[in-house]
């Protein structure tokens, strides 16, 4: 290994570190630049490799943008808030029935607003239902976990369910249409499989009965009643135009983001939504994030990275049967885990390119960085954003040994099963 790999090498944990302590609360995306701007300062990147990574990256960075702002305004007008409601009152009191349809909702959410959506707005909801409700915090925290856990596992399905799938799906030139038909019934295993080990690990502890205030009227969570009549209909729109995209050659940002401008309209014309305040708060930070970040992963993997990952995976796929999916699914998953999936998705990508029959690599990365974050609290920026909505809220405290205890023991089942069902898919497909 040459000196600029060690050196690259070390610009990138830096950078990781900087990232996760948010030093005087520095945005993700200012040192993920700043990185960036070192490794193309000292040789290790070129502008070159900066246009490259941006023609990678836009199309996925601006269609999660997008996505996030819809999802953040069909919050402001009440829509999700009203759902978990009515999932409450159906409950009927039964908590062990709740942790099952609040999963239930976490899963249709992630699928259509993306993990982060649920991570974001379902957890501040579901604390608020059990806290109301007079459930003690110890009781609360099945439910919190359950929700954080389900925002990432769940998050398979589809092109804009997951930031690491839009990068993998346009560095391969995956068309919607075709990225579903493979990972629909890996997801719908993660779904059931998550629901399993969630409830066999949290049955003890699962309040039996809950109350819930049968004066409080769902309808009153309801903000912008016009942005919540149109919000079916145009999310059923929206979903089947990028079913069609891959069929016309549309990049599906071209799509996700007039819907985004369409719901601001709508926000900002009803003037009961603060549509510019959610614009303000949305992640622009990832724009600079992906950027920055996958141009220094590009540094590292071009000086001598790439060439590590591509033999460990070559040997890997030496393995009969569904072997290579397994193995290598969950060596990008511990990469996640511990480099967080964004970055470890980007070098998988890069080094699942560079093997002469990559198979269904590139599926299994994607389901090994979208599960295998539950490792550790630092592995997505979904549970990133779980912990911070937490803390935020003053709610409840999850330490990092019972997250990780936890998370290793409920996603490693998971994981596997959702990597057999990817195998099994295929042979069939």
């Amino acid at each position: 290994m040459t000196i600029l790999f060690y050196l690259s090498l070390l610009i990138f944990a830096v950078t990781l570190l900087m990232i996760l302590i948010k030093p005087k609360n520095i945005g993700i995306g200012y040192s993920a630049m700043a990185g960036a701007a070192v490794t193309l300062v000292l040789g290790i990147s070129t502008i070159g490799d900066i246009i490259t990574v941006w023609d990678i990256v836009w199309n996925a960075t601006f269609t999660f943008i997008a996505v996030i702002i819809i999802s953040l305004i069909l919050d402001e007008a009440g829509f999700f808030e009203y759902i978990a409601y009515k999932i409450a009152i159906y409950s009927r009191g039964g908590g062990k029935k709740l942790f099952i349809l609040i999963i239930l909702l976490g899963s249709l959410i992630s699928a259509v607003f993306a993990n982060d959506g649920t991570a974001l707005i379902l957890t501040p909801i579901v604390y608020a239902i059990l806290y109301r409700s007079g459930t003690p915090k110890n009781k609360i925290i099945p439910f919190i976990m359950a929700t954080g856990f389900i925002a990432d596992t769940s998050s398979i399905p589809f092109i804009v369910s997951n930031l690491v799938n839009l990068v993998t799906a346009g560095y391969f030139h995956i068309t919607f249409s075709r990225y579903t038909e493979i990972m629909i019934i890996p997801d719908a295993v993660s779904i059931a499989a998550s629901i399993v080990v969630l409830y066999v690990y949290y049955r003890k502890t699962i309040v039996k009965d809950f109350h819930i205030d049968k004066n409080i009227d769902p309808a009153s969570f309801i903000k912008d009643r016009r942005i919540f009549i149109l919000a079916f209909p145009l999310t059923l729109l929206l979903m089947i135009l990028y079913f069609i995209s891959g069929f016309i050659g549309i990049p599906i940002s071209f799509i996700a983001i007039p819907f985004a401008l369409l719901f601001y309209a709508l926000a900002r014309t009803g003037g009961k939504i603060d549509a510019n305040h959610v614009v303000k708060i949305a992640p622009w930070q990832i724009v600079f994030f992906s950027l920055g970040m996958y141009i220094i992963v590009f540094g590292v993997s071009n000086n001598g990275l790439d060439a590590v990952y591509v033999g460990i995976l070559n040997y890997f796929t030496s393995f009969p049967g569904p072997f290579p999916v397994i193995f290598s699914g969950f060596f990008f998953a511990l990469n996640a885990a511990f480099m967080n999936n964004l970055p470890s998705v980007m070098i998988g990508d890069i080094a699942i390119s560079g093997l002469a029959h990559p198979g269904i690599l590139m599926y299994a990365n994607v389901i090994g960085n979208d599960i295998g974050p539950k490792f550790t609290p630092i592995g997505s920026l979904a549970t990133l954003l779980w912990i911070y909505t937490l803390e935020r809220k003053n709610a409840i405290k999850i330490s990092v040994s019972y997250y990780m205890k936890t998370g290793f023991i409920l996603a490693v089942p998971v994981l596997f099963m959702t990597l057999i069902s990817l195998y099994l898919t295929t042979l069939i497909i």
